[in-house]
Formats: C-alpha cells, sequence, structure tokens
C-alpha cells in the first residue's frame, strides 16, 4: 500500500511537472512570435564576435526584446545562435524576438546607426553623414563635403572607417556615365580602376548599398544590369505604335525627357510631345540634345545656348538632324523610361518653360508664340539672357 502511495504521488508529480513543462514551452513559443514591446524603432548594434548571451542582454536593456532567457532559447532552438551577423540593423516598432533574430542573423548592409552616403549629382557631388535616430528612425545629417573641391572632414573619414558603418553611393537621374565614373573615383572607400566607360544611358540612376573597398567596375557592371532590366520590363509593357524600332531608341527618347523636366507629372506629356513630333516628321528640336552635342556629356554647360551652336551640326543636334540622336544624352530614371514607354495621350507639339519650373504646352504654332512671350516677358523681369525655344 504504502509503495502504491508513493507511486501514486510520484505519477501524480510527473503529470504536473510535464504540465508545467508544457505550459512554459507553450509561454515560451508565445513570447518569442507575439509582437515586442518597442513602440519604436529600435537601432540594434551587433558588435564583431558578440555573444548571442550580451546581444540578447543588450536587446532587453534596449527594451526591443520582453525576456532575454526566451530570446536565447529561441534561437538556440532554431539553430541561429552561431550565425550572429555584426553590424546595425533597424527593426520595426514591435518586432518579434523571431524576427530580430531572422534580421541579425541574416546580416547584409548595415541599416542604420551610421550612414556615409556618396551622391554623384548632375551638377556636383556630394559626401554627406547621416546618424538615425533610433527612436524615430530618421537620419539626421551630421557633416556634408564636394570632393571635387574640399577635403574630407575628420568626423566622415572617421565614418567611414568604421566597419558597420552604412555605405551608400547614390546617382542621381539624368547624370551622364562620365560623370557617374569620375564621381566613382572620388569615393575613397571603393577600390579598382574603371578602365572603360559605360554606354551613355546604360546606368541605373538608383541607391547602391556598398561595402568598403568594393570594386568599382563591378559597381558599374551592376548599375548596368539594373538598367538592363528596367529597360526591359519597360519596354515588354510599352504602348502600341511607338515610334521607336528598337528598346536602344526609347532609352534615347527617355534619356531626352529626363534632361527636359524634373516634374513627375509633366513627363508624360514632354513624351507625347517628342513622339507627336516624330509622328509628324517634324525635327525634335530640344536643347539638351544641343548641350550634350558641345559638353560630349563631360560636365554641364553653365551658360545659355549660343546661336552658333544651335546652327552648328552634330549628331545631338537635333534642331539640325532629323529624328533621334545616335545615344542616349544621360542615363534616365525609371520614371522617365515608363514616360517614352507610355506617352500622354496629347495633340501637343510644343512646349516652353512657364516660369514656376514646369511647362506650358501648346497644339499650334500660334498658341505657342503666345507661350513664348509670356516666358520671353519672364525672362526679362529676371534680368536672364533669353534662350532658344522650340518654334520661336
Amino acid at each position: 500500500m504504502i509503495w502504491r502511495h508513493i507511486a501514486s504521488n510520484f505519477l501524480t508529480l510527473l503529470i504536473v511537472i510535464l504540465i508545467a513543462v508544457a505550459a512554459a514551452i507553450a509561454w515560451g513559443k508565445h513570447e518569442y512570435t507575439r509582437p515586442g514591446p518597442s513602440a519604436v524603432a529600435a537601432c540594434v548594434r551587433v558588435a564583431p564576435g558578440a555573444s548571442l548571451n550580451a546581444v540578447s542582454q543588450q536587446l532587453a536593456e534596449q527594451g526591443v526584446v520582453s525576456n532575454a532567457y526566451v530570446f536565447r532559447a529561441g534561437a538556440d532552438y532554431q539553430g541561429k545562435s552561431r550565425d550572429l551577423k555584426f553590424g546595425s540593423y533597424l527593426m520595426a516598432p514591435q518586432s518579434s524576438m523571431e524576427d530580430v533574430v531572422k534580421v541579425i542573423t541574416a546580416g547584409g548592409p548595415s541599416t542604420c546607426g551610421t550612414e556615409v552616403l556618396f551622391r554623384i549629382g548632375v551638377r556636383e557631388n556630394s559626401v554627406i553623414l547621416r546618424d538615425m535616430d533610433a527612436e524615430t528612425g530618421m537620419f539626421a545629417e551630421q557633416a556634408k563635403y564636394n570632393p571635387a573641391s574640399e577635403p574630407a572632414p575628420e568626423v566622415i573619414t572617421a565614418a567611414e572607417a568604421k566597419p558597420d558603418a552604412r555605405l551608400r553611393i547614390l546617382v542621381a537621374e539624368g547624370v551622364t556615365s562620365w560623370q557617374v565614373a569620375e564621381g566613382l573615383k572620388q569615393a575613397g572607400f571603393l577600390d579598382g580602376e574603371v578602365s572603360k566607360l559605360p554606354g551613355e544611358g546604360s546606368l541605373a540612376p538608383d541607391t547602391y548599398d556598398v561595402e568598403k573597398g568594393a570594386d568599382r567596375a563591378a559597381l558599374l557592371a551592376e548599375m548596368e544590369r539594373r538598367q538592363a532590366a528596367i529597360l526591359a520590363a519597360a519596354w515588354e509593357a510599352r504602348e502600341p505604335d511607338l515610334p521607336y524600332a528598337t528598346p536602344e531608341e526609347a532609352l534615347v527618347m527617355a534619356s531626352i525627357i529626363e534632361k527636359e523636366t524634373g516634374v513627375p507629372n509633366e513627363r508624360r506629356m514632354v513624351a507625347s510631345v517628342f513622339v507627336n513630333r516624330m509622328r509628324r516628321g517634324m525635327r525634335l528640336e530640344t536643347d539638351p540634345t544641343v548641350i550634350y552635342g558641345v559638353t560630349e556629356g563631360k560636365g554641364v554647360l553653365d551658360r545659355g545656348i549660343r546661336a552658333s551652336e544651335l546652327r552648328r551640326r552634330t549628331p545631338y543636334n537635333t534642331y539640325q538632324i532629323d529624328g533621334l540622336p545616335p545615344t542616349p544624352i544621360a542615363n534616365p530614371g525609371r520614371a522617365a523610361i515608363a514616360a517614352a514607354m507610355d506617352p500622354e495621350d496629347t495633340d501637343y507639339v510644343f512646349f516652353v518653360a512657364d516660369g514656376s519650373g514646369g511647362h506650358a504646352f501648346a497644339r499650334t504654332l500660334e498658341e505657342h508664340n503666345r507661350n513664348v512671350a509670356r516666358w520671353r516677358e519672364i525672362e526679362r523681369q529676371r534680368g536672364e539672357p533669353l534662350s532658344p525655344v522650340q518654334g520661336d
């Protein structure tokens, strides 16, 4: 009887223990997968060589996870306790422990903390140091300089040397391939030579995450790959009966659109003007092509176009040649390529600046001349030199 009583008590205790273990496991799984306690974005830094124990304590102290032990146990159960990748990572508000583990074991470029952004622009290049506010997830500019004319501030040099700094190259829409290649030469955190200038228009304006010491030629190849993919997809989805025989001709048109307007809702309107002119056998008569013929894409003109330059016959002067130039005149962005493939349905064949940063469009020469007169008056009031315009 005594042994039966002992056995019964032991069995009861065992059942209680099993129930408690099952409840603990269920609770732990719930804690591991449920939304985390942080109501704001958080920047989590995993130091080189950091242990899972140290990282879990840090996450608990930051308020990113609710329980350091559950976080460690969950990562260990998933077999990821040894897969930590150093860097700085932005955690979205209420990220679960499971989500956090995925981010800090996947690695890749740092997504918060210190960012060094090298911007290749049409008029100038700039290097910008930004730091993220962990509570808001917003970047704030800390320092900036022009690498072509200024020495690098020590604060930016020190930031570039940080092992977990996020290094990025931003290529603006409308820059030429020469400008991109020259800009990359100024990026001190890159390595390698640029032995061959990429074809005009072949580089995708975009933001590129790079590692310190990344090869310049390999980065240019990635820019070409992205632009080729964008062009191929846009060509596949293009409107029928456009006056382009090949994707390459469409890319030329996109580059002209890119240089003619920076107003998003005007791109398809500008595209319609040039498409209508081509369909009617009219010359494109667009100033950016004249400028490209003068500069060969090596920088900006920084002055008005001379009458002699309008009369000079170059392969790019669309006041003197029929149809499209032989190559793009810049690297167009995704939106300009889309506009070239899907122009607005209009009867417009003229446009001129309207003084607001946009353009006034016209169907007839008479209407266009009125728009030109208004623009001439604006130029006179501003004391600007009179610029050439279509049909003037």
